[in-house]
């Protein structure tokens, strides 16, 4: 069967030998099991199998050693000798070492090539999810999104999004009428999420250029699919940004992608390791817009396998759009493992050759019980099964070997070097400056204006007229325009000294150049 991928076999006591057609890929999977039973080798040889036919992936790395798939395996390996075996016995004649072509990614571009998007294209759903924000500071951020849309401001980066929220709370009493109160201490309470973000090294993720699509799904020369391996490990400390960016990536590509039905094999496929943190302390209305993409990405030719180490960390409702299974070993110590393992078994389609439940508990390392989708998509009896063996090296690349990788790829000229175009901080910090060029011109004819009335009162100067100090202020058209009520707003009430003082302190503080 070619147009499949070998997953595992049989032997004595073990069932048929288990294939992954490529015709339901696309019908999503799950990788499940305790800490330590093979999940990360399961997700390895998949990989390779994708790869090898033509199907580009997309995988975060969350411990860092699946950056081994870029090399291959070695004979000196410690586990040369059970690989070799496990291949003979379960009929695996091919079985021989190779690499993967892999492009390394990384969001802190520490590890790989930089991850952006703009803070626009991750919209304010996602922005205040990854902020853990309350509903009324939410409703704010969606006011900051629908301003800048209507002024013309491109939120690019995270300083973009913080002197847009300045630019609110400044004209919150002019905001308020047309989009509901906007309270001061709210706009402040985002101020601090984002510098604690910011801190976290979040504010890499947002800028440009950002990442296109396309450079995820791209095959090498010899037509095999690319690996793109995310460097998680570091992400993991701060997993919202890691949940909000997986989820960020999916919705790209469901809004993206062209229709496709049922394509002969996956136009590019997921794998989302640690997959409970997509849906830890999730708001509803995210949880049931990841299920939405879950159950209609499928169409545009992307699969989508969740790795986890319980099948309850995944919501019922996406569970059940996952057709291709592979169940490590899971531990029941406690009533919420029994619960999880009970439900675990019931998810398969019964073999009356053994008890599921009882598999699930009994199968060691580097084997499983697994399901995968037959013809017309029925799910198919659920097998015990040993797991095939790496091709690629089971391990970690050295520093050294990554950095080759990293310096060999064409991608590196494109994403390496961020840019800083022109956006709605520095359209603001120019209508700020603007202001304060106004407020002291204003101050300037109101100090000449009084230096001629006590001249003239003096009778040191007389020209023909009384001078009128109200008569010296240039006249104000009116403007609808918020960016001519923030100039207003500045002049007004910052006219006089204290208020030139202000301008230039406050202000420029505030746009001063980072």
């Amino acid at each position: 069967m070619d147009n499949s991928i070998f997953i595992g076999g049989g032997g004595p006591g073990y069932g048929t030998p288990q294939r992954l057609a490529l015709g339901y890929a696309n019908r999503h999977g799950l990788i499940a099991g305790a800490t330590g039973t093979g999940k990360t080798v399961t997700l390895q040889i998949m990989t390779e199998g994708f790869s090898a036919a033509g199907v580009p992936v997309v995988l975060a790395d969350v411990k860092g050693d699946l950056s081994g798939l870029a090399a291959p395996g070695s004979a000196d390996h410690k586990l040369h000798g059970a690989f070799s075996e496990r291949a003979a016995t379960i009929g695996f004649d091919d079985y021989a070492y190779s690499a993967c072509p892999v492009t390394f990614w990384d969001l802190f571009g520490e590890q790989g090539h930089p991850i952006r998007t703009t803070v626009a294209e991750m919209g304010p759903l996602l922005v205040s999810r990854m902020l853990e924000l309350t509903e009324a500071q939410e409703g704010i951020v969606n006011v900051a999104f629908r301003v800048a849309d209507e002024e013309g401001l491109p939120l690019l980066d995270l300083k973009d999004l913080q002197a847009m929220l300045t630019f609110v709370g400044e004209n919150r009493a002019e905001l308020s009428l047309r989009y509901g109160n906007i309270a001061v201490q709210s706009v402040g309470a985002i101020q601090r999420r984002l510098l604690v973000l910011e801190g976290q090294g979040g504010a890499q993720l947002f800028g440009e250029p950002a990442l296109d699509l396309a450079d995820l799904m791209r095959t090498d020369t010899t037509g095999r699919g690319m690996v793109n391996v995310l460097a998680a490990n570091r992400l993991m400390s701060a997993p919202r940004l890691y949940a909000t960016f997986l989820l960020w990536l999916m919705s790209e590509l469901f809004e993206d992608l062209p229709e496709v039905g049922d394509p002969e094999k996956p136009r590019l496929v997921l794998f989302f390791d640690e997959a409970h943190l997509l849906f830890e302390d999730a708001p509803r209305a995210l949880v049931e817009k990841v299920e939405q993409v879950a159950r209609l990405i499928r169409s545009k030719g992307v699969g989508v396998y969740f790795v986890t180490q319980n099948p309850d960390d995944v919501p019922e409702d996406v569970l059940g759009q996952l057709g291709n299974r592979v169940q490590h070993a899971l531990r029941a110590f406690t009533a919420r493992d029994k619960r999880a393992l009970k439900l675990a078994a019931e998810t398969y389609r019964e073999n009356p050759a053994f008890d599921t439940e009882a598999a699930i508990l009994e199968v060691g390392v580097g084997e499983a019980v697994t399901s995968f989708l037959q013809k017309k998509g029925v799910p198919g009896i659920v097998e015990r099964t040993l797991i095939r063996p790496p091709s690629s090296r089971l391990g970690p690349l050295s520093a050294a070997e990554r950095r080759a990788v990293i310096d060999a790829s064409p991608l590196g000229a494109r994403y390496d070097r961020a840019l800083d175009r022109p956006s709605a901080y520095e359209a603001l910090r120019a209508r700020a400056e603007a202001a304060a060029a106004a407020a002291e011109a204003a101050e300037r004819e109101e100090d000449l204006a009084e230096a001629q009335a006590r001249e003239y009162s003096a009778a040191r100067r007389y020209s023909g007229s009384r001078v009128d100090r109200q008569g010296t202020r240039s006249s104000r058209g009116r403007s609808d325009t918020l960016g001519a009520a923030l100039t207003r707003a500045v002049v007004k009430e910052l006219g006089g000294t204290t208020g030139r003082r202000l301008v230039r302190g406050v202000l420029g503080g505030l746009f001063k150049a980072r």
